[in-house]
């Protein structure tokens, strides 16, 4: 398939620079894959689309405050973009500077020493000379998405996790995460409706653009998850009785897929490199509950697989003309592919 086929006109204005006042204010678009109609709805009927017998499942990670502002010796503006914490003052990074970075290259991050060790394709490793738990701690910013045309707030620090955030590691928030509040829980609770976590750190590759023509040439980014062996009997019970996988959030269909598609490994971390596009056969979700995406992007690719590629393009079609709000701020969809 090309490129092209995966591109929407989208107004600037439709891209959520804010979040609404409410975690749950937000518009949802149910799709219904079996008889190709969609329906235009508030969040708050989202929990009447839950059948007794479903399974939701979350992703619990947590976004760190990955964005750091540093500086040469010689006074030279840095900035970094924390990729991923590999030991306890060892990270992989984006490394943002006007002239070409070094090795030996120091930084200074408040009372902070960051030094370039090595590179790994576009990325560095840096040594840090206090834990770099501190350093993101004390001197760090939640990296908002790049379509996100303001500075942070403090609202940011709150809205841009998900109430149930408890893992550290992500550099971007499990979006679709970003509707829930601590009320849907106690209804779910109220009704015996039965949901569960698994976790996968979200890295900057989300974000990354499609840049080749056939897209089944493009290299997808890794990301690592873990799915305990709790979650693992609960999806066989639940297929066991005929109810519904309900990935809440394409990390958690990704992170889904990938486990079921190859050598199952239980309670520890895996990486997946998976790239889902049409002509995906799904094995295990059965509903996916998701954000909007960006143009061209292998996450829209991947709902086209779920929902049908002309269905998912024309949803995406009406949500512009019924002045939907897109991305990570954004609104949200229901796609039924069992009903």
């Amino acid at each position: 398939m090309k490129i092209d086929e995966f591109n929407y006109d989208l107004p600037k204005e439709l891209i959520a620079q804010n979040p609404s006042s409410k975690r749950t204010d937000s518009n949802l678009m149910i799709l219904n894959t079996k008889h190709q109609v969609l329906n235009d709805k508030k969040f708050n009927d989202f929990i009447n689309y839950i059948k007794p017998n479903d399974l939701l499942i979350f992703n619990n990670t947590k976004v760190i405050k990955a964005r750091l502002n540093g500086e040469k010796i010689t006074g030279g503006k840095i900035e970094i973009l924390v990729e991923k914490i590999i030991e306890q003052n060892i990270i992989l990074a984006h490394v943002g500077s006007s002239k070409k970075i070094k090795t030996g290259l120091e930084i200074k991050v408040g009372n902070a020493t960051l030094v370039v060790n090595d590179r790994k394709d576009n990325l560095f490793v840096l040594y840090a000379d206090i834990p770099i738990h501190e350093i993101i701690n004390n001197y760090g910013q939640l990296p908002l998405p790049p379509y996100i045309e303001r500075k942070n707030n403090h609202n940011d620090d709150e809205r841009y996790q998900t109430v149930f955030a408890k893992h550290e590691g992500a550099i971007a928030a499990p979006t679709a995460g970003l509707h829930f509040d601590k009320s849907f829980f106690s209804d779910l609770n109220r009704l015996n409706i039965d949901y569960d976590f698994i976790t996968l750190h979200v890295g900057s590759g989300t974000f990354q653009p499609v840049r080749e023509n056939e897209i089944e040439n493009h290299k997808i980014h890794q990301e690592e998850f873990v799915i305990s062996d709790q979650v693992y009997k609960k999806i066989k019970e639940t297929k066991k009785y005929n109810g519904r996988i309900i990935a809440i959030g394409t990390t958690v269909l990704r992170a889904l897929e990938a486990a079921f598609s190859g050598s199952i490994k239980h309670n520890e971390f895996q990486s997946t490199d998976i790239f889902i596009y049409p002509g995906y056969k799904f094995k295990i979700v059965d509903s996916l509950f998701t954000n909007f995406h960006l143009p061209k992007s292998t996450l829209l690719m991947l709902v086209s697989a779920f929902a049908g590629h002309k269905f998912i393009m024309s949803a995406y079609k009406h949500a512009v003309q019924k002045q939907y709000r897109f991305f990570s701020y954004g609104d949200a969809m229901f796609i039924e592919q069992k009903v």
